[in-house]
């Protein structure tokens, strides 16, 4: 009798080796393969017929003019590009307790409205889904809950009652017999989200598929989930009750706009206003290593603190601490400072937040970042009512960024009566005239 033929996958990339490996050559992650079959990788659940699409030019595609829908959310909606688009399928991870289950079942109730919507559980029972349902004041008949992990019994109800949003909560709590013995494995990951994603693409649908996430803040499973999905949404935590939602991935808009929200008792509740959400209030004078930056954030300015610390370094090589900015760009921007502000910091360790605990990637930070660096090492705050807002070149040459006067703009209205930028198309100011202009001009 001939042998059946197996390989094995790596659980955090999805890659293939014909043998059992005890770190991945492609990840490096140590004891994440497993064995599994092609037999498994090629099965569907009984009963279920696969459309075939028929070859067509371009030209002959008809697209409906409903084919993006708004959520009811409208921090939700930016986020995806200004709706929900059809038969799209969207992965939402983030931390446990963060808020993705209650996300899914407020925005659940504002789709149910509108149009049929199938909530499947395979983590709580329906009396838990209700008794969240009724504190975050979500009903409707048309908001249909079933509390099930066999992908089996799933897709029948979903070819029962055809639904226009189906959310799963969770992809790692479901399981499927053709694709294996346990749940959660990198086979049973990828079959149910094949099946439930061309499931969706079929019938039009839209799925939103919510994931646990490893202690390394990624998605857990194999990264080619996140290859099958049209979005990837990561919901991060801000502080203690400031909500981060932002996309990674997104073949129907940006990747560079973030949802804000804030977490009470009764949900979730969108953040009309951010501009000045992550400001510190201060009565006194702003202390040393304290600066004011006006970022631009996909479509709409805000307003954040950046706090810096430089102290003797501790070994014989200086370090720089920042989770929230790239710390190579705060080591350029003090290396910057050092050869042309005329202060030394190869000796020191520095360390980066900003308040609010927001992530910054942006160009425009690097002016604020340097004016902070710079008064942390000296001692001299900056004037209380100072913003800014500009690109640190390797030359020492500030230069201007996009959309200045909205920046200007969102500044004075939250109180900054001076902001320093360079004006674009004139001649870039050195680093050095701009240090001595604010810190030094008294």
């Amino acid at each position: 009798m001939a042998k059946k033929k197996t390989y094995f996958l790596c659980s955090n990339c999805g890659h293939k080796e014909p043998k059992w490996l005890g770190r991945c050559p492609d990840c490096g992650e140590w004891n994440s393969f497993s064995e599994t079959s092609p037999e498994a990788a090629r099965a569907t659940p009984a009963g279920r017929d696969i459309k075939v699409t028929p070859v067509q030019s371009i030209d002959q595609v008809e697209m409906s003019p409903h084919i993006r829908t708004p959520s009811g959310i409208g921090e939700v909606d930016r986020v995806l590009g200004g709706g929900i688009m059809k038969g799209s399928a969207i992965l939402i991870g983030g931390e446990p307790g963060i808020g993705k289950s209650t996300l899914m079942l407020q925005l659940s109730g504002k789709a149910a409205e509108k149009e049929a919507v199938f909530y499947v559980s395979g983590e709580e029972s329906p009396g838990q889904i209700k008794m969240r349902a009724e504190r975050l004041g979500v009903s409707g008949p048309d908001l249909n809950i079933l509390a099930d992990f066999d992908l089996t019994h799933i897709v029948t109800e979903l070819e029962l009652l055809k639904p226009d949003l189906v959310i799963i909560d969770s992809i790692q709590t479901l399981f499927a017999g053709e694709a294996g013995s346990v749940p959660g494995t990198v086979g049973q990951l990828r079959f149910c989200c094949h099946e439930l994603i061309s499931w969706a693409k079929e019938n039009n649908s839209a799925i939103f598929l919510i994931a646990h996430v490893t202690k390394e803040g990624t998605i857990a499973g194999p990264k080619v989930i996140e290859h099958m999905v049209d979005t990837v949404l990561y919901f991060d935590q801000s502080d203690s009750e400031l909500r981060i939602l932002r996309s990674t991935k997104n073949r129907f808009g940006s990747i560079d706009e973030i949802g804000l929200f804030l977490m009470d008792s009764k949900g979730l509740n969108e953040v009309m206003n951010p501009s000045g959400i992550f400001l510190e209030k201060r009565k006194d004078d702003v202390p040393a290593g304290i600066s004011i930056a006006s970022i631009y954030e996909g479509s709409r300015i805000l307003m954040v603190e950046i706090q810096a610390l430089t102290v003797p370094a501790k070994g014989n090589a200086s370090r720089v601490y920042s989770d929230r900015i790239d710390s190579q760009r705060v080591s350029r921007v003090a290396a910057v400072l050092e050869k042309h502000g005329g202060i030394r910091f190869s000796d020191q360790d520095i360390y980066i937040n900003i308040a609010g605990g927001l992530k910054i990637s942006e160009v425009g930070i690097e002016l604020p970042l340097a004016l902070a660096i710079y008064s942390a090492r000296t001692g001299l705050s900056l004037p209380p009512r100072l913003a800014s807002s500009g690109e640190l070149s390797l030359s020492g040459e500030i230069r201007s960024v996009s959309h200045l006067k909205r920046r200007e703009k969102a500044a004075s209205e939250m109180g900054y009566s001076q902001f320093y930028a360079p004006a674009p198309g004139k001649e870039p100011e050195k680093i050095k005239k701009v240090l001595n202009n604010i810190f030094h001009s008294n």
